[in-house]
């Protein structure tokens, strides 16, 4: 009797293992399929895709989905659409937060990557992914003039990753005592053939951590600014530059801060403070890799094998320049997408490593028990079964770019052609106020633009504007001889209760970022 219902016992871990089987889908060939219909008919085809993947209302409210589609939509420019999908991404996450303060043992030990695989994990985001969620967040808002609730978004972004950094040392921690209960070492060194210099690239090292990024503090710095909020303007742009050293366009962001915001400059202020964020490339993937690892069962070390995600290195240059007119400004790329992909994957290493061998032994003991108590045929089902769900997990968001890259500048209102490091986009861009955002898109040959936030206004004056000013540079802005000044126009307000004071012109010589 006692056999029998071990043999039950087993059938039930044999078909759940089928069943797991089959509910695995990869996420890079969706992703494949994505960037292929984009290439061809942009981000409504890419679109189109992803949507008809997701054939139940679960699988339209999947964090994942909902990642991938808000960026395709904020990509056609339909922010409204994209802000609808990414706040419903963003209540997702926001449960994983609530869970990881209140009660962290509920995210750590899940029972189907313990025992499965990685892919029946819920699929809680990458931890950078979830600061440039509230990043997107706020870039959305700022392109819908919403500057109230863009400056919650960035306050968000700023406790969302304490929450994280605190998490993942718990995660790691609970998957390595796991592993050693079992009796089995834990550690990249113990994956035979895996490409560990991939994470230990200096590179990759250098990063502070897998989540935090320079991109998102800047633009904090730069929201802050805007509302004429300096006191937070600076932590933001102190932050940007210590997570991206020697960076002149991120270090003048706060070395230049007092001079931007004082009475005088802003009283005198004759052009638009412009800040563009340049996005090009496409995000990396995440591979499947099989190693074989000794792991001790029934008393002996055995050879099984598990999947682990591996990361290929590769650099995507972002722009150098941009040319408006006769003025040049220089690109600094500071966030590139593969080396934060490959910081936070060797970040979580550690406890993917500890999973993978505590399945690893869970499916050894099921082979044999399997074998000694259905026979050869028993066995071979559990060893069939266990090899088919062991796939590491490749869920990314991947419709992110490659690298993003950062261009500021004083520019007069007005129209300007833009030119990429010498190449003519096409494209003319329409900037006015006291300051103004830009997001480009850059795919190959293509080179679309967003909506150009303004914020603020500029006093009218009875000449002409001076021509166009790169920044940084050491002398900046000439005042018009003898200009007829009117009085400061009132701040164009935003949605909400935070508007802009009274915009002037920079005094001679003033540096703006």
């Amino acid at each position: 009797m006692g056999g029998r219902i071990r043999i039950s016992g087993l059938s039930v871990l044999v078909v759940a293992l089928l069943s797991g089987c089959a509910a695995m889908k990869s996420h890079d060939e969706l992703a494949g399929k994505m960037q292929g219909a984009q290439r061809a008919g942009g981000p409504a085809a890419a679109l189109k895709e992803l949507e008809a993947s997701a054939t139940s209302d679960d699988a339209r409210a999947a964090l994942l989905y909902n990642l991938e589609r808000g960026e395709l939509l904020r990509q056609d420019r339909r922010y409204e659409d994209s802000l609808a999908a990414w706040l419903q991404a963003d209540a997702k996450v926001s449960e994983w937060e609530s869970t990881a303060k209140t009660d962290p043992s509920k995210l750590l030990g899940n029972v189907g990557a313990a025992l499965i695989s990685e892919r029946l994990k819920p699929y809680e985001g990458q931890d950078y992914e979830k600061v440039w969620l509230t990043t997107r967040l706020a870039l959305n808002r700022i392109a819908l003039n919403d500057w109230e609730n863009a400056r919650v978004d960035i306050k968000r972004t700023h406790e969302r990753e304490a929450v994280i950094a605190e998490f993942r040392a718990k995660d790691t921690a609970a998957a390595e005592e796991e592993a050693k209960s079992k009796g089995a070492q834990t550690g990249i060194k113990s994956l035979n053939g895996y490409p560990v210099e991939t994470l230990n690239d200096p590179e990759v090292l250098k990063l502070k951590n897998g989540y935090q990024n320079a991109l998102s503090h800047y633009l904090a710095g730069f929201l802050y600014e805007a509302l004429n909020e300096p006191g937070l303007a600076a932590p933001g742009y102190r932050k940007a530059a210590e997570l991206q050293p020697d960076t002149p366009l991120l270090e003048e962001g706060l070395a230049g801060l007092d001079q931007r915001t004082s009475f005088t400059h802003r009283r005198k202020q004759r052009m638009t403070d412009v800040l563009f964020v340049i996005e090009s490339g496409q995000a990396p993937a995440r591979k499947p890799m099989r190693f074989t690892i000794p792991v001790p069962i029934a008393g002996r070390l055995n050879t099984v094998s598990v999947s682990y995600p591996v990361i290929e290195a590769a650099r995507q240059p972002g722009p150098a320049e941009l040319a408006l007119g006769d003025v040049t400004l220089k690109a600094a790329t500071v966030v590139d997408m593969n080396l934060m992909a490959r910081r936070a994957l060797a970040d979580e290493m550690p406890g993917t490593v500890a999973r993978g061998i505590t399945r690893a032994i869970a499916k050894g003991v099921l082979q044999n028990e399997a074998q000694k108590h259905g026979g050869p045929l028993a066995g071979a089902i559990a060893m069939i079964a266990s090899a088919a769900t062991e796939q590491a997990d490749d869920r990314m968001w991947r419709t992110l770019p490659g690298v993003a890259s950062l261009a500021r500048g004083y520019l007069p209102e007005g129209e300007h052609r833009l030119l990429i490091d010498g190449r003519d986009t096409g494209t003319t861009i329409k900037v006015s106020g006291q300051y103004a955002l830009v997001p480009v898109t850059v795919q190959d040959a293509a080179v679309s633009i967003g909506q150009v936030a303004a914020f603020g206004t500029l006093p009218q004056l009875a000449v002409a504007a001076p021509a166009a000013v790169a920044v940084p540079a050491a002398a900046m802005v000439p005042v018009a001889a003898k200009a007829v000044e009117t009085r400061p126009a009132r701040a164009a307000r935003p949605t909400g209760r935070l508007q802009a004071k009274p915009a002037a012109a920079p005094r001679p010589g003033a540096s703006p970022n």
